[in-house]
């Protein structure tokens, strides 16, 4: 039964969240890539990780969110945990900028990918806390290989389609074991490809197409999750500060109309999305996930700076329909740069300009 306080907090205006990633203390990160280089067991790194763990809980708490992840301090990127928890992979056959895994033999979930994440924050938090998983499409575009990946299947595509029973099963496996209060795919590649010459570097030559598929893939992974608060991620891909792609999601808008997810977070606070005139044509029937703090930029925002931001989207979108979170993770890959008190103090800006605007229009 929903007490009355759970009930306010459903209808709370202008929640908060994070994407997911938190920056990783330096030792965090020693721990990380020991685990991958075989100098410290798995079973040891995860007994440190879970002091590590806990203070990446308390920070958030404290800068006031509603809505928590473990800072995926768990992983060594938002993406390659799937390669790390399911069969089929070797690590390190990408090796044009960050080494990315490439898959080698056909797929298989043999141990859950995220559960002992939530199994250790759920019982930690009386925040709500969600789970983050990387989509379908990305997997297939990251970890696909063409000298290293065809034997196993054919074309980026195929694999794509052995990923979804498998984000099936693991969200399968989240709700039942009631760990989880969300669930966020992350598809960042939907909407790098709103930029041409993105496309053209990946041979991507019918970009809409391609976004329908990302977006029927997303479909088939939450199909029947109804009763789950479910949203799918999107940004223009960043490291040591940089975007990897830029333009307006206008180009985007059509496929997102289809798109089964309850909540889309996009990245706006960024001007390289081109601003907010893209939501115009946002999808009348979901939430709108709003990026209103610039992870890139060192500089840290104002409440007042943040809450012009979120009454600009409320231009197109009603405010009953507005969650506020940054526009991205703050380190989906382990190694990005990225300064753990200046997300902290991100995080809280965001989250004094989330009260002061529950005042304003609550």
């Amino acid at each position: 039964m929903i007490t009355l306080v759970k009930l306010m907090e459903k209808l709370k205006l202008f929640p908060t969240t994070v994407i997911g990633s938190l920056p990783r203390p330096k030792w965090v990160l020693d721990i990380i890539l020991d685990r991958k280089s075989g100098r410290i067991s798995e079973k040891d790194a995860e007994l440190l990780l879970d002091s590590a763990i806990e203070s990446s809980i308390r920070l958030q708490e404290r800068a006031g969110l509603d809505e928590i992840t473990d800072g995926e301090w768990r992983r060594e990127s938002y993406v390659k945990v799937f390669a790390e928890r399911v069969s089929g992979f070797e690590k390190d056959l990408h090796l044009s900028g960050i080494p990315y895994p490439a898959v080698v033999a056909p797929i298989k979930y043999y141990r859950p990918l995220v559960l002992k994440e939530l199994q250790f924050t759920r019982p930690r938090t009386s925040r709500y806390v969600k789970a983050t998983l990387p989509g379908p499409y990305t997997i297939g575009r990251r970890m696909w290989h063409p000298v290293h990946s065809q034997k196993a299947y054919s074309s980026p595509e195929t694999l794509m389609e052995a990923c979804v029973p498998i984000l099936r099963q693991e969200i399968e496996t989240l709700h039942r074991e009631g760990v989880v209060d969300s669930i966020q795919l992350d598809e960042p590649w939907l909407s790098t490809m709103v930029d041409p010459s993105f496309c053209e570097r990946e041979g991507i030559d019918n970009p809409p197409r391609e976004m329908d598929r990302c977006i029927d893939l997303v479909n088939q992974v939450l199909d029947d999750f109804s009763d789950l608060k479910t949203s799918i991620h999107l940004c223009h891909a960043h490291f040591q500060r940089s975007h990897g792609t830029e333009g307006s999601y206008e180009p985007i808008m059509p496929a997102l109309r289809k798109v089964k997810a309850k909540t889309i977070s996009m990245e706006y606070a960024t001007p390289i999305s081109g601003g907010l005139r893209s939501l115009e044509k946002f999808p009348d029937n979901v939430s709108l996930g709003l990026g209103c703090i610039d992870h890139c930029d060192p500089k840290v925002e104002t409440t007042d700076v943040v809450i012009r931001r979120v009454e600009d989207a409320m231009n197109y979108v009603d405010k009953n329909r507005i969650t506020l979170h940054p526009d991205c993770g703050f380190a989906p890959s382990a190694q990005n740069p990225v300064d753990l008190d200046e997300a902290y103090l991100k995080l809280k800006v965001m989250c004094e300009a989330a009260k002061e605007l529950r005042e304003k229009y609550g």
